[in-house]
């Protein structure tokens, strides 16, 4: 199916709440974040909120006819969702308006039993939502409503589920999508389950939070925007659960309710809003002569929070100046997903092949910007420095990364094709930045500008080197970026650094701390980027 020109057209057919946490208005939000634009037939008016339902009014089924006829004879639908049915009159007029949506994808949440036990369907009407599941692209059920549909026990274990999933979709040729967020373990994966293939599973780590109130009706409004919009099922679950991860992960700062609280639907559209934003990256200078750059505010936490000092000191005045106009940018690394999934060991492994590719190409660049350090050094020892730290860049690290890359046992979802070895505009605007300001600026200048792939990137080794440990998945990576050598390289330059703004003049150091600024945001913008694709 080809992808739409426009966002993607997707019906909501689903009982409410008033909350605002699940239901229709998780649908309509769920389906807006994932670029698409929402529409909703009501089936149920649900009196609820984040503690439990109170009580449901079911309107007359003609009046369910009316608002489906109304969609039907105005707008073209690109993808449905069903979610609470009640009972079976409601699913019966449901499957009966199906065919007049044409051949377009049908995710349903077959929505029986709530996250708090309470049961949203009559039980004479499961038959009748079975019946309906043969009508669907994708079902999306709970562990407690896979166990009704296929009339087994609940599982307990992730394989479990997938066997009883896998009977199902085999013998009712119906995909569906295992979720195991309900499973005590540390994982909270999702797979495809499609009839008689091999299961595709899409990692997802736990977040510790009792905030997940709408995450089933949240996760199958997203697949069905992602559906319509033309992705294929895989696809369409990978960024889905990546993005009701994130959602999820944040759900404690929206403060919702006094239960169990929704997930902020829309922190993904933020933070990409704020890698968006084209204020001037610019060091500020206070009466006391103190330095500091405007931060990319990823996080309120990393905002308000007390900057972080280096685990490698500045070995001078002139270089702590430089960590504290950056300070709040390595505070930003830290607070990123992918940094705190790389150091878990449960980053996705997508995901990193992404910014291995990206680095390999930014570290071909970078080694010419080094090159031409060692061109403008003022000591022969100074030059013979940046040479090895440029012929590094094109050996011992890239060959780390080419050794990841090439290894296909760890599997990958990406396409093995030119684009995804191109660099991306953010790789692209710091390799440009870098050799821009090492081959037309002052030596000091350029030491300002690479400084922080250095520094930066060996605070970022040390902080995620604490985690590591034989087995973790990322191992080789993170013995490299928090080892002894590559923090040897570091306080090398440092200390170059040092002897070369002390020497410049005043107008220099502040062009270098500019530099140094751009470079460090530069630096979040390359990590987060995997994230943001």
């Amino acid at each position: 199916m080809a992808k739409t020109q426009q966002p993607a057209r997707v019906l909501s057919i689903a009982g409410t709440d008033p909350t605002g946490g699940a239901g229709i208005q998780a649908d309509l939000k769920a389906i807006a974040a994932a670029d698409g634009f929402g529409m909703s037939v009501v089936t149920a008016l649900v009196a609820q909120n984040t503690q439990g339902v109170r009580s449901i009014h079911l309107p007359p089924v003609e009046f369910l006819r009316e608002q489906l006829d109304a969609v039907l004879d105005d707008v073209d639908v690109d993808a449905v969702k069903i979610g609470m049915l009640s009972n079976t009159a409601i699913a019966d007029v449901v499957r009966e308006y199906l065919p007049r949506f044409g051949d377009v994808p049908v995710v349903l949440d077959p929505v029986m039993v709530a996250s708090s036990n309470d049961r949203l369907l009559d039980a004479e009407a499961e038959d009748a939502v079975r019946e309906l599941c043969q009508h669907a692209t994708v079902i999306t059920p709970n562990l407690k409503e896979l166990a009704v549909l296929t009339q087994n026990d609940e599982a307990d274990d992730f394989d479990v589920a997938i066997e009883q999933a896998q009977a199902w979709a085999d013998k009712h040729n119906t995909a569906i999508i295992v979720k195991g967020g309900h499973l005590r373990s540390d994982i909270a994966d999702n797979a495809v389950v499609r009839p008689n293939q091999e299961p595709f599973r899409v990692p997802s780590p736990r977040v510790d939070t009792n905030n997940t109130h709408g995450t089933g009706c949240s996760l199958s409004s997203a697949l069905a925007t992602r559906l319509g919009a033309g992705d294929d099922l895989e696809r369409a679950l990978t960024w889905s659960t990546n993005w009701l991860h994130e959602a999820i992960a944040n759900a404690d700062a929206l403060h919702v309710g006094k239960g169990n609280g929704p997930v902020d639907h829309f922190h993904r559209s933020r933070r990409l809003q704020g890698g968006a934003e084209l204020f001037p990256v610019a060091v500020v200078t206070d009466e006391n002569n103190d330095g500091v750059a405007a931060s990319r505010n990823i996080s309120a936490e990393a905002e308000t929070s007390e900057l972080p000092a280096p685990k490698l000191e500045a070995p001078g005045p002139h270089t702590q100046r430089m960590w504290d106009v950056g300070a709040q940018y390595f505070a930003d690394i830290q607070d990123l997903s992918f940094i705190q999934q790389l150091g878990q060991g449960t980053l996705n492994r997508e995901d990193f092949r992404f910014y291995l590719q990206q680095d390999s190409f930014y570290l071909d660049l970078y080694s010419k910007s080094l090159a031409r350090l060692a061109g403008m050094a003022r000591n022969q020892k100074d030059q013979l420095h940046w040479a090895q730290g440029a012929a590094e860049c094109i050996s011992v690290e890239a060959d780390l990364h080419r050794t990841e890359l090439n290894d296909d046992s760890r599997g990958s979802h990406v396409e093995s094709d030119t684009a995804a070895i191109l660099p991306s505009r953010v790789t692209r605007a710091y390799t440009d930045f870098l050799s821009a300001t090492t081959h037309t600026d002052d030596y000091v200048v350029g030491i300002g500008a690479v400084l922080p792939c250095y520094w930066l990137y060996a605070e970022v080794g040390l902080h995620l080197f604490e985690q590591n440990h034989p087995g973790h998945p990322f191992e080789e990576w993170l013995d490299m970026y928090g080892g002894q050598d590559f923090l040897d390289d570091t306080r090398r330059v440092l200390d170059i650094a040092e002897r070369a703004l002390a020497d410049a003049s005043p107008e220099t150091r502040r062009r270098a701390e500019q530099a140094y600024a751009q470079a460090a945001f530069y630096e979040v913008e390359f990590f987060d980027q995997a994230h943001r694709r």
